[in-house]
């Protein structure tokens, strides 16, 4: 270990700088966890990003196909990788040795972003290691003010790696990669809100279940029987307890998301299965936060890296380096750029506070030469950032802030394959398009809603899931993947009942083979 950190640790010039810049970002308002920065080589550097920016990893093919993807990437010149961090406390970051002192300034100011975004951004809540949930549904808010979360994940993926390898040598390498392989094809379904409220003690349930209450509608006491009548009211009530009285004998009682919990908790594993399934489900739940707010946490930290090297960390023979090099992170591509679109949607928002272009009269204002010089002056931008950042995760970001006028002045557009051109063309430059394609990939990440809802369907012990359709159809082959993937882990029929061009549709799959049935 001492040699490890001798060798990885910053020259004294380094660490000067690393001072001034924390610092000067501090000053600045932004609040982050104590940062350790390591100096590695570039095969170095491919190693630590191929375990997703860990020194270790439980042990699995896929890193060392990663390491070599990652390698021949930068030998080509098609990518090259500056800097990582990593959502911890301390935080821990990486320098890429030969790197100039721009670049290594750069990267040190951009990290400060990202550690104040870990820490004060909502969504990686569920990454503290030392949740306290309420005791009570009437208290679901926890105050944090005055403690420092515990989130020590370097140590944590550390022993799931021991743990792993440990399954390995009693259980053989083979088989326990085979199981990690269907781990990780499941490791999507999961509940991140849900997890944010993972201990709490349910309230005590009465012996003798309450009378169920129909809804009425409000209605002043002379009205009342004619806009709630008996006869309404007794029908209602027989349905709600025909409804009450169906679910007693359904296993889970309701549709859980997390369905990985599920499976650990009922599912008929061995011993080292669930010890493998747990490994996966927690490093999941490490992750997750981070592709829920990728938009808004590169957004954050190009948003401030820019503030702090041009206000501060630039030397005036250093300005043009930094600019070029800014470019090529901002620069366009043939994908979205969560730092671009992030950055400019962050300094719109600052524009439009410290001009005041917001609330009822703002949102009443139709005269577009009066809203181009609508400025009140109010100078609330740099605090209505920093709400942003802790309130936010990308889905609500977009929604709430982006406007006509921004798709418009950063000319965004939808675009998709032309049969007619055989090419991509732009299909649409209207907001609402942009806005929804923008909501569509961002939501849940793309992956879809799947649900238990069913462990014993039918009596037949088979696991039924449901998937929460939105108009969007199961892709078929990875829908046929989950389902083997599921089977290995419940060890009986599964099924997903879904949606297939509107027509309610359950698929299945035996052990054998895949069956599809269209259901009334």
């Amino acid at each position: 270990m001492a040699d490890y950190s001798r060798r990885h640790e910053l020259p004294a010039y380094l660490r000067a700088w690393q001072e001034k810049i924390e610092a000067y970002a501090r000053a600045q308002g932004l609040d982050f966890f104590p940062q350790v920065f390591e100096m590695l080589s570039f095969d170095e550097m491919n190693e630590v990003a191929s375990y997703g920016g860990f020194p270790t990893r439980f042990p699995h093919w896929r890193w060392g196909m990663e390491f070599e993807r990652l390698k021949k990437s930068g030998e080509y010149g098609l990518s090259r990788i500056y800097e990582m961090v990593i959502n911890n406390n301390p935080c821990v970051a990486y320098l890429l040795e030969g790197n100039s002192l721009v670049d290594q300034k750069l990267v040190m100011a951009h990290v400060c972003a990202h550690n104040d975004f870990f820490k004060n951004n909502f969504a990686f809540k569920v990454t503290d290691q030392d949740r306290r949930p309420p005791a009570g549904a009437e208290d679901l808010v926890v105050s944090r003010q005055g403690r420092v979360p515990t989130r020590k994940w370097i140590d944590t993926f550390a022993n799931h790696a021991a743990r792993v390898r440990a399954a390995m040598e009693r259980h053989g390498v083979n088989p326990v990669e085979e199981f990690i392989d269907t781990c990780l094809s499941l490791e999507n379904l999961i509940d991140p809100p849900g997890r944010m409220l993972e201990g709490r003690q349910e309230l005590p349930k009465p012996e003798d279940p309450e009378p169920i209450e129909v809804p009425r509608l409000k209605a002043r006491g002379y009205m009342d029987s004619f806009i709630n009548p008996e006869e309404y009211l007794d029908t209602q009530r027989k349905k709600l307890e025909a409804e009450a009285e169906k679910s007693k004998g359904r296993f889970p009682q309701k549709p859980a998301r997390d369905v990985l919990r599920f499976l650990l908790e009922n599912a008929p594993l061995e011993r080292w299965e669930r010890d493998v399934l747990e490994v996966v489900r927690e490093e999941a739940y490490y992750f997750w936060p981070q592709a829920q707010t990728k938009v808004m946490n590169e957004g954050w930290a190009s948003f401030w890296h820019s503030r702090i090297m041009t206000g501060y960390a630039c030397d005036g023979d250093e300005i043009i380096d930094y600019a070029e090099r800014n470019a090529s992170v901002l620069g366009g591509g043939k994908t979205l750029n969560p730092y671009k679109l992030g950055v400019e949607l962050y300094r719109f928002i600052e524009e439009r506070w410290n001009k005041g272009q917001f609330g009822k009269d703002w949102e009443d204002c139709d005269d577009l030469e009066e809203r181009r010089s609508w400025d009140l002056q109010l100078g609330q931008g740099l605090r209505k950032v920093f709400e942003v950042r802790a309130l936010h995760t990308d889905v609500t970001f977009i929604d709430e802030f982006l406007t006509p006028e921004f798709v418009a002045a950063n000319k965004l557009f939808t675009f998709g394959w032309s049969n007619r051109n055989d090419r991509f063309e732009i299909d649409s430059r209207e907001f609402k398009a942009v806005k929804d394609k923008l909501l569509f990939q961002l939501t849940n990440f793309g992956n879809p809603f799947i649900l238990v809802e069913d462990a014993n369907l039918e009596n037949r012990g088979e696991l039924l899931l449901r998937h929460d359709h939105h108009g969007v159809d199961l892709d078929a082959e990875k829908g046929r993947d989950t389902l083997r993937a599921l089977f290995r882990v419940w060890k009986r029929p599964v099924a997903i009942a879904t949606a297939i061009e509107n027509r309610p549709t359950l698929l299945r799959y035996d052990g054998k083979e895949h069956s599809t049935k269209q259901l009334k």
